[in-house]
């Protein structure tokens, strides 16, 4: 009696090791990788949506300008950050401006005569733009901003 195959084969040939399962294409989108990218634009544009609002941040008065040489002695005419004026040292109302600096300039003339404005980085630019108006309304053509040298590279 002939016992067909001998324990476990199955038949015919096929017996000798389970054939796999094929893997069936996956039908589902993987959405990991989608979350992770519009969670990082999300952070992108929640950071830069108000800077486009404000503006072009300024830190002003860093500038790589060169001294300016003069013959005689400068004037120099003072604003701090809350817009008050001063000629030298000396604290001065907007209305006297003129007349302090001509008596600080003593007998030089008003075109030969070098202005230094230093202006605060934080006062006005109303105050600076006024005082400076105000100085070559009344003759001075030497006006110098007087600013805070870059630092070297």
């Amino acid at each position: 009696m002939a016992m067909g195959g001998g324990g476990g084969g199955g038949g015919g040939g096929r017996g000798r090791g389970r054939r796999r399962a094929r893997k069936k294409p996956l039908s589902e989108i993987n959405v990991t990788p989608l979350v992770d990218v519009m969670l990082v634009l999300l952070i992108i544009f929640m950071i830069s949506a108000p800077l486009l609002t404000v503006g072009v941040p300024v830190e002003l008065p860093k500038t790589e300008a060169s001294a300016v040489e003069t013959d005689k002695p400068p004037v120099t005419v003072s604003i701090d950050q809350e817009g008050a004026i001063f000629v030298a040292r000396d604290e001065t109302a907007y209305d006297a401006l003129i007349e302090r600096v001509t008596d600080a300039a003593g007998d030089t003339d008003k075109e030969e005569l070098s202005i230094f404005v230093r202006a605060d980085g934080r006062a006005p630019y109303q105050a600076v733009a006024r005082v400076m108006a105000r100085l070559s309304a009344a003759g001075f053509t030497k006006l110098n901003l007087i600013t805070d040298t870059a630092a070297e590279s």
